[in-house]
């Protein structure tokens, strides 16, 4: 397992220190928004938003660039340990990942909500891995970033079952597949210099019973990746006593869970039996336009601090923070970092004591 220390700025303030991230997608500027729509309004052979990245023009191709460079320096005025670069490049998370790997194809968006749609892909032959997915998207953030930068990664299990499976007829052993991809995808990383890779399962939380497929994909997806680099899962929105404590088998550092947006009425599922990896907890709602007070956040971290250690917490949103407003989304992450920070201070002074804090719920 890695250890999580190294992630810790040269500059903090104080002796402890609970990392602080996102979990990925970020609002895109208004301007790439705009672009992406004129460039597939302008191409006919360029049908969906994804399409748009594919053999970019120059022009499209600075566009992106400065939206990552904007986005990851946002993070880091926001004051995030380990950042990403809002996943501005990518349109859905998904598509994405189907548009550029071989055995997917699309026939078309489907409705999934109101008036939204998504470019549902179907799977039309066995998947494979060509070029690699991120590297580029990793280089160029590392170059623009002064810190640490996580790369986020659309799980197997949520890839093979968010799409049509017109191949396999059997949806596991397309997820099996997949997450020999995902592996390799990693280990391209990992020789760019990538020391924190999350996968992002959100299917998992709509089917928690496939919990034991989800735990065979990550021993594929863990095969020979080097021990000093950090792996965590993110899950949310669901049911997570279905799904604990079997995770803690997975072979990951850290699980990554939304909490906030249920007032924490599944914390205690966290609590028994130990929990023993590092525990990212959600402390901002993703999903609500009320940006949470510094004091708010801080009762959210001390929740943490219930299940974990503080050299065992990680400080994040719920989710990633894609529908919100841009503004909104910035004081949200300014506010978890000044919690996060004072929370520290606190417990150096030694005016937060996990272990009394746990009794107290307990009493």
């Amino acid at each position: 397992m890695s250890d999580r220390d190294r992630f810790r700025p040269a500059e903090h303030p104080n002796d402890h220190f609970l990392l602080t991230t996102v979990v990925g997608s970020y609002p895109k500027p208004a301007w790439l928004e705009n672009e992406y729509d004129r460039v597939v309004d302008a191409d006919e052979d360029v049908e969906r938003p994804a399409e748009a990245t594919d053999d970019a023009s120059d022009g499209f191709t600075e566009a992106l660039d400065d939206a990552a460079r904007l986005i990851t320096r946002e993070h880091e005025r926001a004051g995030l340990d380990v950042v990403v670069d809002g996943e501005v490049r990518r349109t859905e998370m998904v598509e994405y990942f189907a548009d550029r790997i071989d055995g997917y194809e699309f026939n078309g968006p489907v409705k999934v909500w109101g008036h939204n749609y998504f470019h549902k892909p179907s799977v039309t032959d066995r998947v494979s891995y060509d070029d690699s997915w991120l590297r580029e998207e990793f280089e160029f953030t590392s170059f623009v970033a002064s810190g640490a930068v996580k790369v986020p990664i659309t799980g197997p299990y949520t890839l093979a079952n968010w799409a049509f499976d017109e191949h396999y007829g059997d949806s596991e052993e397309l997820a099996y597949d997949l997450a020999d991809l995902v592996n390799e995808e990693i280990h391209a990383l990992v020789e760019a210099g990538a020391r924190y890779v999350q996968i992002d399962e959100p299917a998992l939380a709509t089917t928690p019973d496939d919990h034991a497929i989800v735990g065979a994909c990550l021993d594929r997806i863990a095969a020979d990746i080097p021990d000093d680099v950090r792996l965590g899962i993110h899950v949310c929105y669901g049911d997570y006593s279905r799904i604990y404590p079997e995770i803690l088998e997975y072979p990951v550092d850290e699980v990554d869970v939304e909490l906030a947006n249920t007032d924490y009425n599944q914390l205690d599922v966290f609590t028994e039996p130990e929990f023993t990896k590092d525990f990212a907890l959600g402390v901002v709602d993703a999903h609500d336009t009320t940006v949470e007070s510094v004091e708010e956040i801080k009762r959210n971290i001390e929740r943490g601090l219930e299940v974990v250690p503080p050299e065992r917490l990680t400080v994040s949103p719920d989710c990633g923070l894609k529908l919100l407003p841009r503004e909104v989304a910035y004081r949200k992450m300014e506010n978890l970092v000044q919690a996060a920070r004072e929370v520290e201070a606190e417990l150096d002074a030694g005016e937060v004591r996990a272990t009394k804090i746990a009794t107290a719920r307990s009493d």
